[in-house]
């Protein structure tokens, strides 16, 4: 049995390496649980807090019980018949999944690390390092992703998570006993940075740098940690940290870190009612203080855990009582910092909240927050300052400030940078109202004036080369300021530049005369002067001089974003692609995705944590230049000039100046972010040319080109992912309080994080608008597209970008593909649609005269710009948004309605030609053929059966959408009859429980548009088919009443194809209903009908039918022999599936005439075929009629195993109806077995099926559990 389970990542199960994990939550959660404790019986309350958490339902073992049957049904039906049980089996009180261990990836995991340790104690480091880095592999992601929220899983999940991250230390210390330190640097930066307090990583990382020749930056790492432990917990380095910071600073051999012991020696995580495991990073011997921040988003910590700091009004809140400096601010004071003049109704009433709120997230420290005069404060407690980022950096300025008139320079300006290092972006981020405007005005002012007097400082020490880069950069962004021009001059000046420094004066007079009509300022004007005289004065002091000349570090990384939301493993996988490799060549990441997935974010992020890596510097570059792709020469001009480079040793060349460039980053370890990039060409001058420094890229092309590249393919987000996002942005306080709305609205987004983020954005600026609000306007999928602006974001212009530099071939297959409902398009129907079909040669062509590339070919280069995904070999989709892009283009008279119009018919008459080859296979000779609609292309031609089975079943949802847009205004006549008849072809997807109700709209819609347009045939057609969709969903008097009208059209259109299967469908409801007589008559002329057309299927399912209502009547010796004949038909036609029916009927037939062996016999031989043909419909109930011929034998066991199998076919297939049907048989089966206690549980079940459907039947039940009836009509029969 090659049945895998895989939990470290998303749970997954796979069968010969086919994906077979159920898509339920709760079945993955129950699962899940099982694996955990593999072969063990895990209780049905374990189960139910594994499955639900603390939101259990109020009858979970029910619950329970139908995912049981439903796994083991998937088991049953994948692995082999009898799996379910042996696998899943009912155990005293639980549940036990008996899977070997060697086939569960965690118990692998485990193994391997017990080994891997043993090995690196005995002194095989080597063997060791290698067992790690397999284990290590077989990690796809977070431990059992998604399952962590709305189950009881937490727990388990991070104890599996602590389990990795003790493996990845194991490892690490192998590559160091190997010499392999200087590769884990930068994954130990990560780790560093994920846990903060572990003392381990740290001291591998120190380790490491020390043994790389880094010694200053070893000691940092350990400085550090002291610093940040004395802060937090007031302790300082543990003596293991001590020795080996003195070790280092002493310039002595590091003792080997000792591998870390990973104490679960078992795959057997703590039982399921266990609480979480402690932090494994944290002090047990002091409580972290609190502490804020508002010079960026606002927000509050516990050591190094964020505080729920709410919604955008809660952080206000909190921002303008944190800047009161303890002084109690009222609550109408609050009320207008908040609101300004417009202030919500229940403004009153939403501070008391958010006050309440900021008590609950404080925690312990809740009683900081003051309530006092009918207004708030927020105050210190025992004595000790609010630790607060603001103060803070007064007290650096006020301490610079001694430092500079004291005359210590050099200590005034590290002083301002720590004061200006406390800036996280920009102030008060993210938050509305009047009072947060201003401060933020303030702060920023304050901001630039902190940093203005640092520049002055960097004159003052005779850093002027330096400074002129940040002047540069700073007066673009504040060009009105004038003290910065003035610093720029003098740097300029300073720098010998003299003629620059002129020419920043002109642009400022200019500027200040066009912008505000006044004169630059007189110190300015005055220093104009005094450089056009060449002030002796204005020298400034001569820096120090050093044997290599001051190099000039770039920092031009765009700031990341507040609430990026990525999952650490994929994050560390990037960063680890940017890991030197010990070779000659650079490492180079390329990250691609559709537009709007995140590509840019994410490089941002992952820039910003491996920075420390790059300590010569950042460079970046938008290489989508005003839309059109950025020009490499220029690129490189910039890059050399943020590198020091003068102006006048600039080359002109591309050439030449890559030349430069590489030379100057040869000894550097820079990183270089390449932003948009078009193609391979026009990043490869950019690349460093040597190991040290790093590349990361983004396109929205996959860049094959690249050479050398490790490439990420950026996916949208995981749901529960989105829904952070979304939560992040608009505040816990909305999204929690609609969270069903919330989910519509990511959902709408397609999960896409541009999308997310405009949405989101939208609903934070307006405090009026409810989350349903926004649902609802993305709920329109016409303005979808329109509602996702927001200021300069939108995700039509991020399409727009992409869709621009399509070929016209290209772009005409982006729009015509899109046109297609279906959820996917296979290669051949995409062919069809675009015109443009394979030969066996491989050319293609549209017509004789107009060759056009293969379809595959077109298709693959629209999936190698990320427009157009390949779910799988030979089959393709979009992203709805883009679909929706690309299908507004195609309707903005780029394609004329009568061009989209003919695509839609050819891909129609392709689903026609191939559904016809399917049901020639599986029907030869049928003479339905004979009366539908040609098609009027080709299809696809199937090798077999099981072929044109698998078609089918890929391309159900396809088909029915392609017959849905067929009935569409405006659609010809023609293309509703071929549609009609492609439903008529495959009636198989009748029997998938999930398209019945697609099913039965689609037909329901073709014969209403049947009906506008007139056609009776069509009409009459489309009411058959809803008809059959009615009875099979369960509603029979809806079945009964399209059957009618298809009768009557069909003999008012003397349509051969609906007489005579109406006429049967009629004499099946007949003898259902117990019209014994009726349903003779229907069959009658149902055969008759048959004959007369010469339909020889008609005729067999006829017969067998006539022998069932010959039998009701007591003409037992005709009815025998109808059902004798039919056989003999159906054995003679050779078509399975319906020998398979007809051997059901008779098998009916046979078991009601009391011949009980050889009714077994025809449903045996029915049950192999319905197998074979993949009608698990008709496979339940088979086994159902089994299970009643063996119950009338005496054989009452055998017969509840059936009936017990029967229910876990229809749990999937079946509707209420039917599975309460097989529940009273499995009740009589058990009482006859001596189990009635079980057998009334089962008829209790089986009523709370039948009350709701008002069905006769639950009369018969109330009868056999001693319950007064409820007068309802006899019970009916199973058709």
């Amino acid at each position: 049995m090659d049945l895998e389970a895989r939990i470290l990542g998303p749970l997954q199960l796979t069968l010969g390496g086919v994906d077979i994990t159920p898509t339920a939550i709760r079945q993955q959660a129950l699962l899940a649980a099982l694996l955990l404790h593999h072969g063990q019986t895990v209780p049905l309350t374990a189960l139910t807090a594994a499955i639900w958490g603390t939101d259990a339902p109020a009858t979970p073992r029910n619950q329970i019980q139908t995912h049981v049957h439903r796994i083991r049904r998937q088991f049953d039906k994948t692995v082999g018949h009898g799996t379910g049980r042996r696998l899943l089996p009912w155990t005293q009180d639980g549940y036990a999944l008996h899977l070997p261990a060697d086939r569960i990836d965690l118990t692998r995991f485990v193994t391997a690390v017990d080994t891997a340790r043993t090995q690196l104690n005995e002194g095989a480091p080597h063997i060791a390092r290698g067992l790690l880095a397999d284990a290590l592999a077989a990690w796809r992601g977070p431990a059992l992703a998604g399952l962590a929220t709305g189950t009881g899983l937490a727990p388990h999940v991070q104890r599996l998570e602590d389990l990795r991250t003790e493996a990845l230390g194991l490892r690490i210390a192998a590559d160091h006993r190997t010499g392999h330190a200087a590769r884990t640097i930068l994954e130990l930066r990560t780790l560093v940075a994920e846990h903060p307090h572990d003392e381990t990583f740290h001291a591998h990382l120190a380790t490491a740098l020390h043994t790389t020749g880094r010694t200053t930056e070893a000691l940092r790492v350990l400085e550090r940690y002291d610093a940040a432990s004395e802060a937090a917990y007031g302790t300082g380095l543990p003596p293991r940290l001590q020795a080996l910071h003195a070790a280092i600073k002493n310039d002595a051999e590091p003792a080997t870190a000792p591998a870390p012991s990973v104490t679960t020696t078992t795959a057997d995580p703590p039982p399921l009612a266990a609480s979480p495991p402690p932090n494994r990073n944290a002090p047990d011997t002091h409580q972290d203080s609190v502490r804020f921040t508002v010079l960026g988003p606002v927000r509050a910590w516990r050591g190094t855990t964020p505080l729920a700091a709410g919604s955008p009004q809660q952080r206000a809140l909190l921002a303008v009582l944190l800047l009161r400096g303890g002084r109690t601010a009222t609550a109408p004071e609050l009320v207008d910092a908040l609101w300004g003049e417009e202030p919500p109704h229940a403004a009153l009433a939403a501070l008391r909240t958010y006050a309440s709120r900021i008590r609950k997230a404080l925690g312990a420290d809740a009683d900081l927050l003051v309530a006092e005069s009918g207004g708030y404060a927020l105050r210190p407690l025992g004595g000790r300052p609010l630790d607060l980022d603001i103060d803070h950096a007064e007290r650096y300025a006020a301490e610079a400030e001694d430092a500079r008139a004291a005359g210590d320079l050099g200590a005034a300006r590290a002083l301002l940078n720590s004061a200006l290092a406390l800036w996280d972006g920009e102030s008060l981020a993210h938050l509305a109202g009047p009072y947060a405007d201003n401060q933020r005005t303030r702060l920023e002012e304050w901001r630039l004036s902190l940093l203005e007097t640092r520049l002055e400082l960097d004159l003052d020490l005779g850093n002027h080369t330096e400074a002129v880069l940040e002047l540069t950069a700073l007066t673009a962004a504040h060009p009105l300021r004038e003290r910065l021009r003035e610093l720029l001059m003098l740097a300029l000046y300073r720098s010998g530049r003299q003629a620059e420094a002129l020419a920043v004066f002109a642009d400022t007079r200019r500027l200040l005369a066009d912008e505000l009509g006044v004169d630059p300022a007189p110190t300015l004007a005055a220093l104009h002067q005094r450089i056009l005289a060449a002030d002796p004065e204005l020298a400034g002091p001569t820096p120090q001089k050093s044997d290599e000349p001051a190099r000039v570090v770039p920092l031009q990384l765009p700031a990341t974003v507040p609430d990026f939301v990525t999952p650490n493993a994929f994050l560390a996988a990037l960063l680890n692609k940017l890991a030197p490799t010990g070779d000659t060549f650079t490492p180079v990441a390329a990250i691609s995705g559709l537009p709007g997935v995140g590509k840019t974010t994410l490089a941002v992020h992952a820039a910003h944590l491996a920075r420390d890596h790059f300590p010569d510097g950042q460079l970046y570059a938008d290489l989508q230049a005003a839309h059109a792709p950025a020009d490499p020469a220029t690129v490189l001009g910039s890059f050399l000039r943020a590198l020091g480079t003068p102006e006048s040793d600039i080359p002109d060349g591309t050439h030449e100046r890559a030349a430069r460039y590489r030379a100057l980053l040869a000894d550097r370890r820079i990183l270089v972010l390449l932003d948009n990039a078009h193609d391979a060409a026009q990043v490869r001058p950019l690349l460093p040319g040597t190991d040290g420094s790093a590349a990361l890229v983004t396109s929205r092309s996959r860049l094959v080109g690249l050479a050398g590249a490790r490439f990420v393919d950026l996916d949208v987000m995981a749901p529960e992912k989105a829904l952070t996002l979304f939560t992040r942005i608009v505040g816990e306080q909305r999204a929690a309080a609609e969270p069903e709305a919330a989910r519509d609205v990511v959902n709408a987004c397609g999960h896409l994080p541009l999308a997310i983020r405009i949405a989101a954005a939208r609903l934070a600026a307006r405090r009026t608008w409810t989350v349903a609000v926004l649902a609802a306007k993305l709920a329109d999928a016409h303005h979808r597209l329109d509602e996702l602006r927001a200021g300069d974001l939108s995700v039509a212009s991020a399409l727009e970008l992409s869709y621009r530099r399509l070929t016209p071939r290209q772009a005409e297959a982006f729009r015509l593909l899109s046109l297609a409902d279906g959820p996917d398009i296979s290669l051949p129907a995409a062919a069809a649609l675009l015109d443009t079909e394979a030969d066996s040669t491989g050319t293609a062509t549209r017509s004789p005269h107009q060759p056009h590339p293969p379809a595959e070919e077109l298709l693959e280069s629209l999936v190698d710009t990320s427009l157009l995904e390949s779910a799988a070999p030979s089959r393709y989709r979009f992203h709805e948004l883009v679909r929706l892009y690309a299908r507004s283009r195609a309707e903005r008279d780029e394609d004329p309605p009568e061009a989209r119009s003919a695509a839609l018919t050819r891909l129609l008459d392709h689903y026609l030609a191939t559904a016809t080859d399917a049901h020639q296979l599986k029907c030869p000779g049928d003479r339905l053929l004979d009366h539908l609609t040609p098609a009027t292309r080709p299809g696809t031609v199937f090798t077999g059966r099981s072929a044109a089975l698998d078609w089918l079943s890929t391309e159900g949802g396809n088909l029915l959408a392609a017959v849905q847009q067929a009935t569409a205004p405006g659609r010809d006549t023609r293309e509703l009859r071929a549609a009609t008849d492609l439903l008529f072809l495959t009636q198989d997807l009748l029997g998938p429980a999930p398209l019945l109700p697609q099913y039965e709209q689609t037909a329901h819609t073709l014969a209403e548009a049947a009906h506008e347009a007139g056609d009776t045939t069509a009409e009459a057609r489309a009411r058959l088919l809803l008809s059959r969709a009615h009875a099979r969903l369960g509603r029979f008097r809806d079945a009964e009443i399209q059957s009618r009208a298809a009768l009557t059209l069909g003999q008012l259109a003397d349509d051969p194809v609906v007489r005579g299967r109406a006429l049967h469908l009629r004499g099946v409801e007949a003898l259902t209903a117990h019209r014994h007589t009726a349903a003779l008559t229907y069959f009658t002329k149902a055969l008759d009908a048959a004959r007369h057309d010469g339909d020889r299927y008609g005729e067999a399912a006829a017969l067998a039918h006539q022998s069932r209502a010959l039998l009701a009547l007591g003409r037992k010796r005709e009815s025998l022999a109808a059902a004798d004949h039919a056989l003999r038909h159906h054995r003679d036609l050779g078509a399975s599936v319906r020998l398979a029916h007809g051997l059901y009927t008779t098998g009916v037939t046979l078991a009601a005439a009391g011949r009980l062996d050889a009714a077994r016999s025809r449903y045996t031989e029915a049950l192999a075929l319905f197998h074979e043909e993949r009608q698990s419909l008709w496979v339940g109930l088979t086994r159902y009629r089994l299970a009643e011929a063996l119950l009338e034998a005496g054989e009452p066991s055998e017969a509840a195993r059936h009936a017990e199998a029967a229910f876990d076919a229809l749990l999937i297939d079946g509707d209420p109806w039917r599975r309460a049907k097989v529940l009273v048989t499995l009740g009589h089966a058990l009482r006859a077995a001596g189990r009635p206690e079980r057998a009334h549980a089962i008829w209790q079940e089986a009523l709370q099926l039948f009350t709701p459907l008002r069905a006769p039947e639950a009369d018969d039940v109330r009868a056999l559990l001693g319950l007064p009836a409820a007068r309802t009509p006899a019970a009916a029969h199973l058709p």
